[in-house]
């Protein structure tokens, strides 16, 4: 049966959707023999499909792995560098690093830290990555100064980014400090560098941004100690289903993947 090739390269842990369409623009996929066009389709049972040479078709599936990172500063959320910074990948064991596919949902930005998904699940990332998802994440964030009940409730209900109101957040004072403020901020939508932008337009710029959770999934509970700085942990099934139940109700079929920056 035919099937769009980033999403086939994607069901099988290659890389997630948007990686895999960064991979054919680059032409490092042939469909036998020839050089893949983006959104063409193949058949995976007949067609042979090779990425940079090596033939990826009649590989034995990886097992579908889900991991919880706790991204430190000046790490890159991408699988590959250009400018040679380290990447999310480079954290990870050798075994876990090469041969499964995983990459990471969504993003954070190198200056920010804090809870990030890397699975091999290709349907998975595409639904979490999906604009009409709505699973909050829940950042820590120190702003300079000391932003008005006003500037907050500003922020709660939606602030213009390109023309665009952002969606209504959650925005709560945890501490008032000398020169700064830690807030926390929950957000049903992840655009580009989204808060940091916000914060700025507010006259409160971001002094570090932490992102403790992504949904019910957090880097610190009662059955969990606080996951350090570069460390991982494998997913409980628990975690993993209560993500799947919550993303049901978005189609597989690609649309506009965002790719969430904090």
């Amino acid at each position: 049966m035919e099937a769009r090739l980033q999403k086939v390269l994607a069901q099988w842990g290659i890389a997630s959707r948007r990686e895999a369409e960064e991979m054919i623009r680059r032409s490092r996929v042939q469909i036998n023999g020839t050089l893949a066009e983006l959104g063409q389709k193949v058949d995976p049972e007949r067609d042979i499909i090779t990425v940079d040479g090596k033939s990826v078709s009649a590989q034995r599936h990886p097992r579908l792995t889900y991991l919880l990172l706790n991204k430190p500063t000046g790490v890159v959320s991408t699988c590959y560098d250009p400018q040679g910074r380290k990447t999310v990948l480079d954290l990870l064991p050798e075994e876990l690093r090469k041969g499964l596919g995983l990459h990471p949902v969504g993003r954070l930005d190198a200056d920010s830290t804090g809870a990030l998904i890397l699975t091999n699940d290709g349907d998975l990332t595409f639904k979490l990555t999906h604009p009409s998802h709505s699973i909050p994440k829940t950042y820590q964030v120190l702003v300079k100064g000391h932003p008005p009940e006003a500037v907050l409730e500003k922020w709660r209900e939606g602030v213009l980014l390109d023309g665009r109101k952002t969606r209504k957040a959650k925005v709560s004072l945890l501490e008032s400090l000398v020169e700064k403020s830690r807030l926390e901020i929950v957000l049903q939508e992840g655009r580009n560098r989204q808060i940091r932008r916000v914060a700025e337009q507010l006259g409160y710029p971001v002094i570090k941004l932490h992102r403790t959770a992504i949904g019910s999934i957090q880097l610190q509970t009662s059955k969990q100690p606080l996951l350090r700085a570069g460390n991982y942990r494998i997913l409980r099934d628990e975690e993993i289903h209560s993500l799947q139940e919550q993303l049901k109700h978005i189609p597989t079929k690609p649309n506009n993947i965002h790719n969430p920056l904090a």
